[in-house]
């Protein structure tokens, strides 16, 4: 196997031009996404280009500090944006959303780093950032339509949850089917992809360490686990984030209150 071929900013601005055609796409169909389009490659281009940055310094320092401090950052990022992906909002959200994803996010990554991998020591940078980074690109979009699902069926279903509790159901009991709809949602994408892996899609990590010259095989079993350890994370967030959220919608005597949820532009 050889090593990965590496690539010059002149390769990067060749492959810029199906960028250019995409907008060009868009100008023909007036789709109207030249803004957007134009937007979200500056960003990917400077934030890639800040993460392989800041990555040369943490791997350069070689020490525990500023591993945990990019985990924190990263995690905390995540949790953000899976609120700003949502159209409706209620008090305390972010809090759940941030608190959720940095609490599942991190252990699942700890569970592969220690109890899987076995890498000693733990904070090595080049295992436990790039493993977090694909748990928490996952965890985002099951989380995020977890969310979305949870306000939006509180509010479409309101009636059928006020009676519920009307008829001696506990908070609990009148949300479950709004609960498992929202886990439900949230929890099928990764479903999807687990299923599509190998045969439609050859998964990033596994196209990585290919590009990087690795055996097949112990590419796809990399890939394997990280299938693993993103299942789980999304399904544990997922549901963590579902059940308190369906709780910041009541009050302290157990009555729904719909009046807390809000609509927003959506930002995504």
């Amino acid at each position: 196997m050889t090593g990965p071929i590496e690539l010059t900013p002149f390769d990067l601005v060749l492959a810029g031009i199906l960028i250019l055609a995409n907008g060009a796409v868009s100008l023909a169909l007036d789709l109207r996404l030249g803004k957007r389009l134009a937007m979200a490659t500056v960003r990917s281009v400077l934030q890639l280009s800040l993460l392989g940055f800041l990555l040369e310094r943490i791997f350069a320092a070689n020490g525990p500090l500023p591993v945990i401090a990019m985990l924190i950052v990263m995690a905390a990022l995540a949790g953000v944006e899976a609120v700003r992906r949502t159209t409706r909002r209620v008090r305390g959200l972010t809090l759940v959303s941030t608190t959720v994803m940095l609490s599942t996010s991190l252990i699942i990554a700890f569970y592969g780093i220690h109890f899987v991998l076995e890498v000693d020591p733990w904070w090595k940078p080049q295992y436990i950032i790039p493993i977090l980074g694909m748990i928490l690109g996952n965890a985002l979009t099951g989380i995020s339509l977890g969310l979305e699902t949870t306000l939006e069926g509180f509010a479409r279903d309101r009636d059928q949850v006020e009676s519920l509790l009307a008829h001696g159901a506990t908070r609990r009991e009148a949300s479950k089917d709004i609960i498992r709809r929202a886990v439900r949602t949230g929890t099928i994408p990764i479903l999807n992809a687990m299923i599509a892996a190998g045969l439609i899609s050859i998964p990033g990590m596994m196209t990585g360490q290919i590009l990087a010259g690795e055996d097949p095989m112990s590419a796809s079993r990399y890939q394997i686990f990280i299938l693993f350890s993103i299942t789980g994370a999304v399904a544990l967030g997922t549901i963590s984030v579902v059940t308190l959220t369906s709780r910041l919608v009541f009050d302290e005597r157990g009555r729904l209150r719909v009046d807390r949820i809000h609509s927003v532009d959506g930002d995504n």
